[in-house]
């Protein structure tokens, strides 16, 4: 188990679902750092988990595509965390990513390439403090197979799992613990334009608590039972007849 005064580092720390996790670790005791672009906007978050939870929370300025930036971000923190957590998401838009390279490559670069970047660093720094340590990659269930409506974004989701799979692999014998999380439909900011299903959509806070389970768990990746059903479905249907649904 990793003690309750291990700090955790958010990536991504505006989003309505890294709030969430931020709010679960807190309870925990964990203190926290927060990462995200223009920081000095998350200071109504810092004081709220500091008032609620008693937390101790530093806020840091953190664009996950300045791959070059990201040591010296790591190097600049006031402590090594025992726990990452990447929140970093961008959806794009489809018809638009599929045609412009502009935003196609934005699209792989927040959920891909820059995250797995991050995170690669930030476990060869945790497999080093000989102590229990974990890293938390926020996927999605749009990576388990193309469809139409979102393949760039699946694409790149569908990348980001199987470098957190080849990851997981080579840090078996070390104390990291490395999760991968495949959340379908969370009711954010970022979906509020989307026609979702109520029966397969969390509430930011009800994913959180599930996500901090898993953890205590020491699952390799969590799925929602509702969505691991769903998707067992949808990935084994014959490419024939899966391209004429409309899923």
């Amino acid at each position: 188990m990793i003690p309750a005064d291990s700090p955790v580092l958010i990536l991504g720390a505006r989003s309505d679902m890294a709030r969430a996790l931020a709010h679960e670790f807190a309870k925990e005791g964990h203190p926290l750092m927060l990462a995200a672009r223009n920081a000095d906007t998350l200071s109504e978050d810092m004081t709220d988990l500091e008032v609620r939870f008693q937390a101790k929370v530093t806020a840091h300025d953190f664009d996950i595509l300045d791959v070059d930036g990201h040591a010296a971000f790591l190097g600049n923190l006031p402590e090594v965390p025992a726990v990452v957590v990447s929140v970093v998401g961008f959806m794009g838009d489809q018809d638009e990513s599929a045609i412009n390279p502009d935003a196609a490559r934005k699209v792989i670069d927040t959920n891909f390439t820059a995250p797995c970047l991050m995170l690669e660093l930030c476990a060869g720094r945790l497999a080093e403090l000989k102590r229990p340590t974990a890293i938390i990659g926020i996927g999605s269930v749009a990576g388990d197979r193309g469809r139409a409506k979102n393949y760039v974004y699946g694409a790149a989701k569908a990348g980001f799992a199987t470098w957190l799979s080849g990851m997981r692999q080579k840090y078996v014998d070390s104390q990291l613990h490395i999760m991968t999380v495949k959340p379908g439909f969370v009711r954010t900011s970022a979906t509020a334009d989307m026609d979702l299903l109520g029966p397969l959509t969390d509430e930011p806070e009800a994913f959180a608590k599930k996500v901090m389970k898993a953890l205590k768990r020491k699952s390799q990746v969590y799925y929602d039972i509702k969505w691991r059903a769903v998707m067992g479905v949808i990935t084994h249907l014959p490419e024939r007849i899966f391209m004429k649904t409309k899923f």
